[in-house]
């Protein structure tokens, strides 16, 4: 069985390999696709950005297709940034900026209203029109600055209170173990191999 996940990143990739840990399932990128053209996510949630990526890729392949969408949402800032996250500070998207931003935005609110979460949903699309979503959740607050020296995007300023830390602070496999995209993997991997199962 073969399914593709809608992504460049072949740090994601690997980490779905691990989970699915079946020698049966053979998971492929968009790297491996030739003429792949980006789709435009134009989605007001992560699911809706995760299932216009996932379709795409079945229509390109005729293969059952993953793909991801993710953010950050500060409840201060009503959700925001969210699906903008990426982009937050404007185009060409940049971490720096957007976490500039971000700050600047929260400098007048205090710490206890300053709770926030990572969240990703997860798309799975099958050929015959079969979707199924899972989500993956990480709660915490934004710092008044940056700490830490891994991750990317919005680790340095994430505080996880349960580990007393950011996540630019953890170690890769601390992050991978708790992470939103790691819980939305975790959740759909049942599902992929009752599919497999069903062929």
């Amino acid at each position: 069985m073969k399914i593709i996940l809608a992504t460049q990143n072949q740090g994601k990739v690997r980490e779905l390999r691990d989970l699915i840990d079946d020698e049966g399932i053979e998971v492929i990128s968009l790297q491996d696709i030739s003429d792949w053209e980006d789709v435009e996510e134009n989605g007001e949630t992560f699911a809706e950005n995760a299932a216009i990526k996932a379709r795409a890729a079945v229509r390109r392949t005729g293969l059952i297709a993953l793909a991801d969408d993710s953010g950050l949402e500060v409840d201060a800032l009503e959700g925001a940034p969210g699906v903008f996250s990426a982009r937050f500070a404007g185009e060409p998207k940049d971490d720096e900026r957007n976490n500039d931003k971000l700050l600047s935005l929260l400098e007048r609110v205090p710490e206890e209203k300053r709770t926030a979460r990572f969240r990703c949903a997860l798309i799975m699309a099958t050929p015959n029109g079969e979707e199924y979503l899972t989500e993956g959740t990480v709660e915490g607050k934004i710092l008044g600055q940056r700490r830490g020296a891994d991750g990317f995007g919005y680790d340095p300023v994430f505080f996880v209170p349960g580990l007393g830390r950011t996540m630019a602070e953890l170690t890769l496999e601390e992050k991978n173990n708790l992470s939103h995209r790691a819980q939305a993997f975790h959740a759909m991997i049942p599902i992929l191999h009752n599919l497999k199962e069903r062929e």
